[in-house]
């Protein structure tokens, strides 16, 4: 049956023609982009922006509200904190931005988040190392493979790591310019590491801010499952972004940023005082824990 416009549908009508009007307007104003990758990012943006403004019909209060929540955004970001970082997380385009670049390939150990406390230029410290530099904490000791997907051994990996200290804050947040809780370290011929870090800790997020009153108004938490920061790179390999959970860590099903995967999901084991320790440290009458992580780099290119 063919549909025949009526009076009462036509300003209906006229109201869409206006609408795809001005998308049509703005996809056109691309047309001498020479850049092509540009071209259809910025293309698919519009239309999709577009494509939302019609969709709940947005109203200019809310639109005035956006513009506001982004400037705030904006003022609240430094060198030291990246509030659009936050924003990115908890909306979960970091993780299907993740996902999008970090294909599956055979074995290898699964990425996620990259967070926004990464520092570069961390210290370096030898195999067995501690990472901590002062940090309050439970020690921990780390230790595993870098391997590429043929189980062959990697050797001289950069292995780079950081944490939260036991009140769930970095370095990065403290005012008197620490660091602590990160470093960096190699792997040996046989592709193996280990260090003592920290007993991953859960925490919230930086919540005074934008990003902080947005979860509260849609009754979301702020709160990370505990984690340990993985960046590891090495020639020819695809450079890994990645943590480790603590297996029974209560905010597992509930990460503010949407970054667990179960295969991440490891077993802290809980060590007594005075237990002896895999290197013979001496750590009197302290509760330690031990972790292992054992991670496969996939080629270059996948």
């Amino acid at each position: 049956m063919t549909h025949t416009a009526t009076t009462e549908d036509a300003p209906e009508d006229k109201q869409r023609e206006i609408e795809a009007e001005v998308t049509r307007r703005v996809l056109e104003s691309f047309a001498d982009c020479t850049d092509p990758r540009l071209r259809q990012v910025l293309e698919s943006l519009v239309q999709h922006l577009h494509a939302f403004v019609r969709d709940v019909r947005l109203t200019e209060r809310e639109w005035d509200l956006g513009i506001d929540f982004l400037t705030r955004a904006g003022h609240i970001t430094d060198d030291r904190r990246q509030e659009f970082i936050l924003l990115s997380d908890v909306l979960g385009v970091s993780m299907q931005t993740v996902a999008v670049n970090n294909e599956a390939y055979g074995q290898a150990t699964e990425a996620t988040v990259f967070g926004p406390f990464f520092v570069e230029d961390s210290p370096g410290i030898e195999p067995g190392g501690d990472m901590a530099f002062g940090a309050s904490g439970e020690p921990c000791w780390v230790e595993g493979t870098v391997t590429d997907t043929s189980g062959k051994p990697v050797a001289g990996a950069r292995v780079e790591v950081w944490e939260a200290d036991e009140d769930g804050f970095y370095d990065t947040q403290y005012d008197d310019d620490r660091t602590a809780a990160r470093a960096h370290l190699f792997t040996d011929p046989d592709g193996r590491y280990r260090f003592w870090g920290l007993t991953p800790t859960p925490y919230a997020i930086p919540h005074d801010g934008p990003v902080g009153q947005l979860l509260a108004a849609t009754g979301r938490s702020p709160m990370r499952a505990s984690h340990l920061h993985f960046m590891v790179s090495a020639p020819a390999l695809r450079t890994l972004v990645t943590h480790i959970f603590v297996r029974g860590d209560e905010h597992l099903d509930s990460d503010a940023v949407f970054g667990v995967k179960e295969s991440l999901v490891k077993d802290f084991h809980r060590r007594e005082p005075g237990s002896p320790t895999p290197d013979g440290r001496d750590l009197g009458d302290r509760v330690w824990s031990r972790v292992r992580f054992d991670i496969v780099l996939a080629p270059d290119g996948t």
